[in-house]
């Protein structure tokens, strides 16, 4: 029985699916960015660093470990979490940059 609901499966169903977990995650995603304007805020007023390597591994290793329990391949998660925290870094240091100053 379950097998014959598995091959009545449509890929527009699945398509749907997909699409709304990908409309949660943009929103997920929309608040962890307006949480990291407010860490800018922060490390501006203590003078500190876009990039703090300690920090971007600990979050790392946090997401490996989550992916890991949930099912999830951690180089996955890894892959992801290094890319969103590289742009991150790229827009922290943007924001960090005193007005008219350029970043190389």
């Amino acid at each position: 029985m379950i097998e014959a609901e598995r091959t009545a499966e449509k890929l527009s169903d699945l398509r749907k699916e997909i699409d709304a977990i990908d409309e949660k995650l943009v929103h997920l995603l929309a608040s962890r960015l307006n949480v990291v304007q407010r860490v800018v805020k922060v490390k501006v007023r203590d003078g500190l660093p876009a990039n703090i390597p300690e920090r971007v591994e600990e979050v790392v290793a946090t997401a490996r470990r989550l992916a890991e329990a949930e099912g999830l391949p951690p180089e996955l998660a890894e892959v992801i979490w290094r890319n969103m925290v590289s742009w991150i870094i790229d827009y922290e240091d943007r924001h960090l940059a005193p007005k008219g100053a350029k970043r190389v």
